[in-house]
């Protein structure tokens, strides 16, 4: 048995200014810049503790979104995952990048908001 349970919401940003990124998306989702990290690469952005974490992220690909589903058991909600037709794309140190049968790519991570052992998903 482990859980599993949206976790972030990553705005991709090929830029340069990130900075301006983040005020606009903070600005547009009602949340606040609270820090940037690693050399200015992210960005969190903080709102309701309730919803999924935010934060903006400099990439070399084209802009676009993508989710983290956080979890107690990486190996199991990938196991999971792929059961349900997704497929691993690249295993990362702390984290695994995935695939939708959409083609849709996000990341599995490890549990990191608040409340996630009584708001997770739980499965067998």
């Amino acid at each position: 048995m482990h859980k599993s349970r949206l976790g972030t919401v990553i705005i991709d940003c090929e830029t340069d200014d990130l900075d301006s990124e983040a005020r606009f998306w903070s600005a547009a989702l009602g949340g606040e810049v609270v820090s940037s990290r690693t050399g200015g690469r992210y960005i969190d952005l903080r709102s309701d503790p309730a919803d999924p974490h935010v934060i903006l992220q400099r990439v070399e690909h084209p802009s676009r979104i993508h989710i983290d589903i956080e979890t107690d058991d990486i190996e199991a909600e990938v196991k999971r995952l792929q059961g349900l037709g997704a497929t691993v794309v690249e295993i990362m140190e702390r984290w695994t990048v995935m695939e939708a049968p959409s083609k849709h790519r996000f990341c599995i991570i490890g549990a990191r908001r608040d409340g996630f052992d009584e708001k997770a998903n739980v499965w067998d």
